[in-house]
């Protein structure tokens, strides 16, 4: 089969066969709805504290973005990073016969990793499981319903999904998009203008060079820059993280249906400015212990971020969120095979690009393309501790930290406008931390009257500029290990999440090699 008419048949929801005869509830103890890393965590750590434990992943692979492409871990100061969290970099040190802790890997072995996890605990993980609704009683939700008419009953539920789909449909508070400077008084808030990740050469940017009457470029919105400071809808953007090879047995970046070379034009137009040094091997790096491996993310001004493609994601259903997908599917693979084949780029860039390949080794089953769309942002819980900017640059501190972040505060552009009849990519923000910071317990449980059986890994309570740092996938584990721990804590003594012994959960937790301070103490340090 072509590899363009294989990456047809690659899907982000799988829609459900007819339904049958209704099937018995499924219960358990605890249910995890997503089977992101921070999912694999929450479920692994009630599991060892003994509940039952269902683990609802939305496709067919574990681990999200971890063992989905992003083959080289944001990790911020490593010290920070502890508990099943250290635990998981460690073990696959010990894959690669290395010592550990290694940051860098293949995705099959992250992959292999976390399914071995989830068996030796006894999770029981159930594939290609769909939210459609959920029901409420008394505050809590008793039951979880997928789309091919399966449902869910437990005592605690977590909702690891990136998109904080369970959160949204258990009726907690929630906000999408950027919230205004004023919200939080965050300087990085709102519209940003972007020195990062920007055209470094002025380019034409109508279909008629020269003629506004024809129209902007595919790419670039007619929406205004807006002020700094300014609130509004969008999110930064996606993109896959592809694992790509030098090897001989590469393979050819796929030419995707409905292939439209136009729709790079604004690429090749910045190349014929000058910028052609910034195009060809895009951004590579490397991804395990071989040195033809790699790990391939966006890099410059017009790369494999589909700015502006995903406004929708955050709110939109499975089918819309599908079309969504295939357009960034369609949008990426045209763009390498555009670098690799179009010949009115230089012959320097072609050549360059096509030294690298998908490599045949990973995501057999969804044509060597990861199956995982790179959700940096889309929901965020709003609850009784939102984490901001000044928890990032130390001016607040929370008392009962589940977790560290250390890494940047890194978002990625989120529009691209013409300022001054050039077209500017906008929202990139690259701000270091001041030291790594706790996150609280109160970030990832509803605020107090809303959902009492419900903890949350992923979608926490964080401002968009706080989030570009939590969002990192060892912070997800670890506070999906915090959610499991503390799902245990609830089952266990019958209480609302909200009431937890915040002091019995940090023992857990420190117990199981959790850093909750910085610096740590010295029997902690790793």
């Amino acid at each position: 089969m072509p590899a363009g008419e294989a990456l047809e048949g690659l899907r982000h929801w799988h829609p459900p066969r007819a339904e049958g005869a209704p099937s018995p509830p499924v219960e358990a103890d605890l249910v995890v709805y997503g089977g992101t890393s921070g999912g694999v965590t929450a479920a692994v750590r009630a599991a060892r504290a003994g509940l039952s434990v269902v683990l609802a992943v939305f496709g067919d692979r574990v681990g999200g973005m971890t063992s989905g492409g992003l083959g080289l871990t944001d990790t911020g100061h490593p010290k920070a990073v502890g508990g099943l969290a250290r635990a998981f970099y460690d073990q696959v040190a010990a894959h690669y016969r290395e010592p550990a802790p290694r940051w860098d890997f293949e995705p099959h072995v992250a992959s292999d990793t976390f399914e071995r996890w989830l068996a030796d605990a006894g999770v029981e993980v159930r594939r290609r499981q769909h939210l459609e609704a959920v029901s409420l009683s008394e505050g809590r939700i008793s039951e979880l319903r997928t789309d091919d008419g399966t449902r869910y009953r437990a005592s605690v539920y977590v909702d690891a999904s990136y998109e904080g789909d369970l959160m949204a449909a258990a009726g907690v508070s929630y906000t999408t998009g950027r919230e205004s400077s004023a919200v939080h008084g965050e300087s990085l808030a709102g519209v940003q203008p972007s020195t990062n990740h920007q055209f470094r050469f002025p380019v034409d940017p109508y279909r008629v060079p020269g003629d506004r009457g024809s129209g902007l470029l595919p790419g670039i919105s007619p929406d205004p820059h807006g002020e700094p400071g300014e609130g509004d809808h969008r999110i930064q953007a996606y993109n896959f993280r592809l694992c790509v090879t030098t090897s001989g047995d590469r393979l050819p970046y796929p030419r995707p249906a409905g292939y439209d070379p136009d729709r790079y034009e604004l690429l090749r137009r910045h190349v014929e400015a000058g910028g052609y040094e910034l195009y060809g091997r895009t951004c590579l790096v490397h991804s395990g212990p071989h040195g033809d491996v790699f790990d391939m993310n966006n890099h410059g001004a017009f790369s494999s971020d589909h700015i502006g493609a995903n406004y929708a994601w955050p709110e939109a259903g499975h089918a819309r969120r599908e079309e969504i997908f295939q357009d960034h599917v369609r949008y990426q693979a045209g763009l390498l095979h555009f670098l690799a084949d179009d010949p009115r780029l230089p012959a320097g860039i072609r050549e360059r690009t096509r030294e690298y390949g998908l490599s045949p080794r990973e995501f057999a089953d969804s044509a060597h393309w990861p199956p995982q769309l790179y959700i940096r942002e889309a929901r965020r819980m709003v609850s009784a501790y939102v984490v901001t900017q000044a928890d990032g640059t130390a001016r607040a501190a929370a008392s009962d930290p589940v977790a560290l972040a250390s890494y940047v505060m890194d978002s990625h552009n989120t529009k691209r406008v013409l300022v001054e009849g050039r077209p500017r990519n906008e929202g990139n923000v690259q701000q270091s931390v001041t030291r790594p910071f706790g996150l609280s317990y109160r970030s990832i449980v509803p605020r107090p009257g809303e959902c009492e059986n419900l903890l949350v890994a992923a979608a926490v309570s964080a401002s968009h500029v706080a989030y570009a740092s939590v969002r990192m996938e060892p912070v997800f584990m670890m506070l999906g290990e915090a959610a499991g721990a503390a799902a245990a804590h609830a089952h266990e003594d019958r209480v609302p999440v909200q009431k937890v012994p915040y002091e019995a959960l940090r023992h857990d937790l420190v117990a199981g090699g959790a850093i909750l301070d910085w610096p740590p103490p010295a029997t902690g340090a790793r």
